[in-house]
């Protein structure tokens, strides 16, 4: 088939774009929408956080999704679910029960969007040999970074210019920028209809539901039977754990007043910090990230990534200490932090796809493994909310706690466990039912 032969640089940087945006206006972007609807600090991060459930779910029903169609398929039409999900949040942001309606709808985005992370997983680990996947990881994490910026920064910032310089409501903006994001996800869906690979189809494909229940059985098993595999999923549970704070309660301290502790910025500064200067430290973190790896292989450069990921964590424990007031400063400190998040996810991401996928059932022991990242996103999200009212919504104290949470990861990242060497973890098909 002519799509096999496409080059990686055709799909790769689209799919993970595709991946970054809705994965974040549903993790991020919904808690400032909310935030500039006057929903309290409180109610954002209890709610929103429940949203990363689907990311932690997906392994129930990610080896299901092995006995129907291919993963191409999935992607795509989970793009298109996605543009209607969007749409409908869009729709009704005007009316008075908005924020239900509107979490409903996100939820379902979540939903699709996890089980297109799946799929787009599927299609990349089966397609590219393990020597391009050290290649293209830089590119693959700042890709996905970058459909991050572009929903937290670039849309962010629209709304902020459409709401100072245009007069208008922040349901009017947001009602907008919606829309633009539910429009992007329906042109990558065609674009990927055009270019996607299919993926290395598994034995699984087009047996049914009973062969794909069993399927599922047999991935749950081998995959805690792979070695040290409790260890491995500790190190990843915990790899981004202080991050997972700063994701929450970050945006909210960059927006909330000085007299609440706040650095005061509107929507239009948040927007450029993260889609100006926080595109440029990504770009950079990853990169160097993907190059570090490949140079001097995942094990050794493992404990020094989680290092770059989890010093920076000190930006904001320093803004909230010192509380400049010049944007040109605040955007600075804050680029460090993504610097070290953009350099370090790619740790991260390696060591899942490396270290816990190769065997049966590659594209559902990642999806396993990264349902176990999405509770961590889940677990520091929902306590954020407790941890701000413990704190007496002090934001010195509470990213005094990150910093003592940003400890166990760079622990775990020394011992980890790597049964895998440079070799074993490259490409390979899908393994069939009972292949151990």
């Amino acid at each position: 088939m002519t799509q096999k032969l496409r080059h990686p640089l055709t799909w790769v940087p689209s799919l993970y774009l595709a991946m970054g945006l809705p994965n974040v206006m549903v993790g991020v972007v919904a808690a400032i929408i909310y935030k500039n609807l006057g929903v309290s600090n409180e109610d954002i991060a209890l709610y929103t956080s429940q949203m990363y459930l689907p990311w932690v779910l997906k392994p129930l029903w990610a080896p299901l999704l092995e006995a129907y169609r291919s993963k191409r398929f999935w992607v795509i039409s989970m793009e298109f679910t996605m543009a209607a999900g969007l749409g409908l949040v869009a729709l009704c942001l005007p009316l008075e029960g908005f924020f239900k309606l509107s979490l409903a709808f996100f939820w379902l985005v979540g939903f699709a969007s996890a089980t297109q992370d799946t799929c787009a997983d599927g299609v990349f680990m089966t397609t590219v040999s393990k020597t391009d996947q050290a290649r293209y990881s830089g590119l693959q994490g700042m890709c996905w970074n970058m459909g991050a910026v572009v929903a937290s920064g670039l849309f962010v910032s629209l709304t902020g210019y459409l709401h100072n310089h245009m007069g208008m409501s922040w349901v009017q903006c947001w009602v907008i920028v919606v829309s633009l994001a539910a429009s992007a996800m329906a042109l990558f869906g065609l674009w990927h209809w055009r270019v996607l690979p299919p993926g290395a189809p598994s034995t699984l494909q087009g047996q049914g539901l009973a062969v794909g229940m069993t399927g599922m059985r047999e991935a749950w098993v081998t995959f805690f039977k792979k070695p040290q595999i409790w260890m491995m999923l500790a190190v990843i549970f915990f790899y981004r754990f202080g991050e997972g704070f700063i994701e929450k309660f970050g945006p909210l301290f960059l927006l909330d007043s000085v007299a609440a502790g706040g650095l005061g910025l509107d929507n239009e500064s948040l927007g450029h910090i993260n889609g100006t200067v926080g595109t440029l430290a990504f770009i950079a973190g990853a990169f160097l990230g993907g190059f570090f790896v490949a140079k001097r292989t995942l094990p050794r450069s493992f404990f020094t990534l989680a290092l770059v990921l989890n010093i920076p964590h000190l930006t904001y424990f320093y803004l909230a200490q010192t509380m400049p007031t010049d944007t040109v400063t605040v955007a600075a400190i804050v680029a460090l932090e993504k610097f070290g998040f953009g350099m370090g996810s790619v740790g991260h991401m390696l060591y899942m796809m490396q270290q816990i996928a190769p065997g049966p059932f590659r594209m559902a022991h990642y999806a396993m493994a990264t349902g176990v990242m999405a509770l961590t996103k889940w677990g520091t999200g929902t306590v954020s909310g407790f941890m701000w009212n413990m704190v007496d919504h002090n934001y010195i104290s509470f990213f005094g706690w990150v910093l003592i949470f940003s400890i166990p990861p760079v622990v775990l990242a020394w011992l980890a466990p790597f049964p895998h060497d440079h070799e074993e973890a490259g490409i390979a098909g899908e393994a069939p039912v009972g292949a151990h």
